[in-house]
């Protein structure tokens, strides 16, 4: 049941923090398909494994049955997501150390002093400008390595829970065959008393 629970809320971060991924990435990969330009390996390639990861996660949470009776292959399956969102958020790292805001002053107006003559001052609130392209490229990149982080966590618990389920299977296939011996056993004995019996009533009437 704990195991249930953990899983499902992670697998729900995932599917959370990968739409978004998807979302940005797809607008990126539709105007360079629009502009007939190949996308940029540090685009494509954390879509391509974005996307697949999505499908992944819907998959297993919805099917969380099959899922936890193969909680190793789950498990295995989480880890290549590791490597493969590491290596997507490595192409994208270069936007790390870029600046996606510019601040500019607000307008100058001039103030007379009088006979101490004229002031220029800042007026208003400062203009801050955003550029879309480069911000939605550092979000891909901060959710990126979060759902490496996410990722890294289901596959354990998943592997956790497979060794669990495993140590379980082998102590119910042991009652099992313990109770059998045991049910063989009782059985010779009662047969054998019987055969006894019968054999020394044959005896006495002899």
């Amino acid at each position: 049941m704990l195991f249930a629970i953990m899983f499902a809320f992670w697998r729900f971060a995932e599917i959370v923090t990968l739409i978004p991924i998807t979302g940005m990435l797809a607008w990126f990969v539709d105007g360079y398909l629009d502009a007939n330009v190949m996308t940029p390996a540090h685009i494509l390639i954390l879509f391509i494994v974005s996307v697949l990861a999505l499908a992944w996660s819907i998959f297993t949470l919805f099917s969380y049955h099959r899922s936890s009776a193969n909680a190793h292959f789950v498990a295995l399956v989480d880890l290549a997501f590791v490597g493969a969102l590491i290596a997507g958020v490595y192409y994208l790292r270069f936007v790390a150390r870029t600046d996606c805001a510019s601040v500019r002053p607000g307008s100058p107006t001039d103030i007379s002093l009088g006979i101490f003559g004229n002031a220029r001052i800042n007026y208003g609130l400062p203009e801050i400008s955003v550029s879309k392209t480069c911000a939605m490229l550092k979000a891909s990149f901060g959710l990126g390595i979060m759902n490496t982080i996410f990722f890294f966590i289901t596959a354990v618990l998943a592997w956790i829970h497979g060794d669990n389920a495993a140590r379980s299977e082998r102590r119910r296939t042991y009652s099992r065959h313990a109770s059998r011996s045991r049910h063989r056993s009782h059985s010779g004995h009662r047969h054998g008393g019987s055969r006894r019996s019968s054999h020394s009533h044959h005896r006495a009437y002899v």
